[in-house]
């Protein structure tokens, strides 16, 4: 979707494309030409070099992006940034901005002597058809293996369990079996990990051959196993060393990102590692799986949403910021704090929170009684609770019973229809009473601005209220509708007085604690926003209160800290990082990490603000709740029925059990697997009628917005269990992607999935997002997003709507590539928001000679 000049203010036909005002420097060519590029792009005749582009000229993100794209194909021009436009938004000023320093005697040998050619990325691993089914059957077969182990072990215990008598011997059963499978599941992927691969070393493989298989395999077991809910705990670290990470004492790991080569992870005494953070050891690049190191000395911080990519480190000491990442071949000083994307030294203190004592007999009696509770408490409590419940409930006792006939198909139906139903009414009834009641009741002990150790206590009530109210079916359920309002009122958020919108919050929201969030009037929030109102240290936490202003607009994908400096009527654009210095910002947008200050709104962006107010919005945002209210009751009847299906799948297979045996059950995850796939993808292909999205222009009480929203709703987490294999892509194609062979999807996700193009061979590694739609105040805007074939996304990058990245091109990790850019072919971009860049550390073919890390942020901040 190309926007015309219809916005922007032009001069008369008769004035030249450069307008001087009489006084100050001559009309230089640079001046000249870059005018008549934006000229091109507005479809106008001049462009004065002196007016604004946002405030005079009434252009917008998306017309300059086009601007820098036209500019980077011409030859002599130099090549401008969005962060340059934003920073010199005038012809004149940008091309003051942009004309290259004379150097001084010392300044031009430095420069000669750092100076490299540029070499496009590493040409892309090409991989045969016959080896890329051969690996999508082998993981297939390695699926359905598991499945049938599992099927046999599960039935077996279940028998081993039903010939307990009374209620003691059923515990005692339960917690042989639930103990046993427990510590099982957590050694097996420490065993195929040292006998499939050994030790992890630096190196590389391309996907889809045999290298690669074992690589999977490790992975999905590692991601598979039930240790990663005890992340948080001592006993996680515990695991990682039993893995072959090196780490010290005293380190406390709160994301749930779980390495893959633990040998090249090396972690010192007293390090804090918070929730979101990406520290694998490899990254897939240009169709290879990369492996290389992870180093952090002794008392490192990593800050939420950060990405270490392989082969970076950092001191004794040291800290990364928040909305942060280390790109590849970037270290940080010991004692030295960096922030940003790629980092760049910073002032900021980001440990904020005293420390406490906690030593390792605090740590090892914690990490022994939270194993207690799971091996004595929890899994024979949900071993024996399965098997109560299949004893207790006629439809699936009459069915277990060898005696019994098999049951008519009707009587089938009715159990299943009860059973489903009853369930699915407990979990939500139940699970919303729980959220209003018991992070009030846990809020009355861990109290606000109050530092408690870690590992106590206190620590277990704040986990248990965190996991309880960040469960994602309500928020899913209620969100982009004007009922997620009374939701995050009633689990605790204190939301002033309301100006209903209909979209005041999207359907994902994470926090720290409900009880200590304040939200401004006025305010509205994409999906993404992760509340940080708790600090923390490798020995203690606090929580605070995390206040977002009036009239604010947040983006996706957002960590909002404690102290962040913003007030009223901000823009908080996606992937932001949030100040935490400085004087309070009001009135502006920003942008990036660092952020640096945009407009807040331009002309485009209120062109619906009439449907805002008065009647008009009273009838718009009536009807746009009615609509809602049908899109909730669709989905929960969707979800209901999927329950239902896997109730009747599942008393089907009990029926089948007396006659074909262990194989019924063994099969049972396979099938619920499969069955789902197909329900959830005709669900939204359904939604769609069959058709594609175009692009939109249009207001948030448009109902073809609406008509968007309810396709948002359709689940979609099943998706990450295809990762890494030749299954993903088939269903994104399915679900109307189109996507091209062989492509490599490590995990990303594609929101509007119509709208996306990605090509052939196609690198997209973990947390990678392409969003081919935007959302600003009262505005929805969309458009296509196309990869070329041969691109790689980094890990967590972050693709907006109508961008076009060229063939061979890759974007660094935790880089956010802005609406409208256009990166030309076989080129390395990156950062937030990404520029051209080369990529550190990487040898010049043929010369020894390698791009400093150090250019990479200049490349960002130029």
């Amino acid at each position: 979707m190309v926007e015309q000049s219809s916005e922007v203010h032009i001069s008369g036909p008769h004035e030249p494309a450069v307008t001087m005002n009489g006084i100050g420097p001559t009309e230089t060519e640079t001046e000249r030409k870059l005018a008549d590029a934006l000229a091109g792009v507005v479809s106008a005749e001049c462009v004065p070099v002196e007016s604004h582009f946002f405030d005079d000229l009434g252009a917008n993100s998306l017309v300059m992006a086009q601007f820098c794209a036209r500019v980077r194909r011409i030859p002599d021009l130099p090549s401008p940034s969005m962060r340059d436009i934003y920073r010199h938004p005038t012809i004149r000023s940008l091309a003051t901005a942009l004309a290259p320093a004379a150097p001084g005697p010392q300044e031009h040998a430095v420069s000669q002597a750092v100076s490299v050619p540029r070499i496009p990325p590493e040409p892309v691993a090409h991989t045969s058809r016959l080896v890329h089914f051969l690996c999508g059957t082998a993981q297939l077969l390695a699926f359905l293996v598991y499945s049938l182990v599992s099927g046999f072990i599960t039935a077996a215990g279940y028998e081993w369990i039903a010939d307990g008598v009374g209620v003691f011997d059923t515990y005692l059963r339960s917690l042989a079996f639930g103990g046993g499978g427990f510590i099982a599941m957590c050694m097996f992927p420490v065993v195929a990990k040292w006998l499939l691969i050994g030790r992890w070393k630096p190196t590389e493989f391309p996907v889809w051959g045999l290298s690669y298989l074992r690589f999977w395999l490790v992975k999905v077991l590692l991601h598979a196993n039930p240790m990663v809910f005890l992340v948080g705990t001592p006993l996680y670290v515990l695991y990682l060393r039993v893995l072959g990470a090196r780490i010290g004492k005293g380190v406390t790991i709160l994301s749930r990102s779980v390495p893959v080569c633990t040998d090249l992870l090396t972690i010192g005494a007293g390090t804090l590692i918070r929730k979101d953070s990406f520290f694998l050891g490899y990254r897939a690049h240009a169709g290879r799986i990369q492996t290389g190191r992870v180093t952090l000395g002794r008392d490192v911080f990593i800050g939420e949403k950060t990405v270490l990519d392989i082969d970076t480190s950092m001191g004794d000491g040291a800290q990364l910021g928040h909305t942060s990442a280390l790109h590849r071949g970037q270290a940080v000083p010991d004692g030295r704090h960096w922030h940003g994307s790629p980092a760049e030294p910073t002032h900021i203190d980001y440990l904020r929170v005293a420390p406490a004592k906690v030593g390792t007999g605090r740590r090892t009696w914690y990490g022994l009684l939270t194993m207690a509770q799971l091996i004595f408490l929890y899994v024979p409590l949900a071993i024996g609770g399965v098997y109560m419940f299949f004893t207790e409930v006629p439809a699936l006792r009459e069915r277990l019973d060898p005696e019994t006939v098999v049951l008519s198909r009707s009587q089938l139906i009715t159990d299943a229809l009860t059973v489903s139903l009853g369930l699915f009414c407990a979990f939500v009834v139940g699970g919303l009473l729980a959220l209003y009641a018991v992070p009030r009741l846990l809020g009355l002990i861990v109290r606000p601005d109050r530092t408690y150790p870690l590992y106590g206590v206190h620590y277990t009530l704040h986990r248990v209220s965190a996991r309880l109210t960040n469960i994602k079916f309500f928020a899913w359920l209620f969100g982009d509708s004007s009922y997620i309002v009374h939701y995050l009122r009633g689990v605790g958020y204190d939301l002033s007085r309301v100006e209903q919108t209909g979209s005041n919050f999207g359907t994902e929201m994470a926090h720290e604690t409900p009880l200590l969030v304040t939200v401004g009037t006025g305010t509205m929030v994409a999906d993404g926003l992760s509340v940080v109102n708790a600090d923390y240290s490798s020995t203690s936490f606090r929580l605070s209160r995390v206040t977002i202003g009036p009239h604010n607009f947040l983006g996706n994908n957002i960590a909002y800290p404690v102290g962040g400096r913003t007030g009223d009527n901000c823009l908080l654009a996606t992937k932001v990082m949030i100040p935490l210095d400085g004087e309070i910002r009001e009135g502006v947008g920003l942008l990036g990490s660092p952020s640096f200050e945009i407009p807040r709104s331009v002309e485009r962006d209120s062109r619906f603000d009439h449907l805002r107010s008065g009647d008009t919005l009273r009838d718009r945002l009536a009807a746009k709740n009615r609509y809602n209210l049908r899109s909730m009751a669709l989905m929960l009847f969707a979800r209901w029925l999927h329950t239902f299906g896997l109730t009747l799948l599942a008393l089907a297979t009990v029926d089948l059990y007396g006659v074909l045996g262990d194989v019924v059950i063994a099969l049972y995850l396979a099938l619920t697997l499969a069955l789902s796939t197909a329900y959830y993808i005709l669900l939204e292909r359904c939604l769609l009628r069959f058709r594609r999205l175009g692009p939109e222009l249009c207001s948030i009480y448009d109902r073809k917005f609406w008509e968007i929203e309810r396709l948002w709703k359709v689940p979609s987490h099943w998706l990450n269990i295809f990762n890494g294999t030749p299954f993903k892509c088939l269903v994104w194609r399915l679900m109307g992607v189109r996507v091209g062979s062989r492509v490599f999807d490590d995990g990303c996700y594609v929101t509007d999935r119509t709208l996306a193009v990605i090509g052939d061979e196609c690198t997209l590694n973990a947390g990678t997002k392409i969003q081919c739609h935007s959302q600003e105040d009262g505005t929805f805007k969309s458009d296509s997003s196309t990869l070329g074939a041969g691109s790689t996304l980094g890990v967590a990058a972050h693709v907006h709507y109508g961008v076009t990245l060229g063939a061979g091109s890759v974007l660094a990790p935790d880089s956010f590539l802005l609406k409208g850019e256009e990166v030309p072919p076989n080129t390395h971009w990156g950062g937030n928001p990404a520029v051209d860049m080369p990529e550190p550390g990487r040898p010049v073919g043929g010369t020894g000679l390698t791009v400093p890390a150090a250019d990479v942020t200049a490349a960002t901040v130029s």
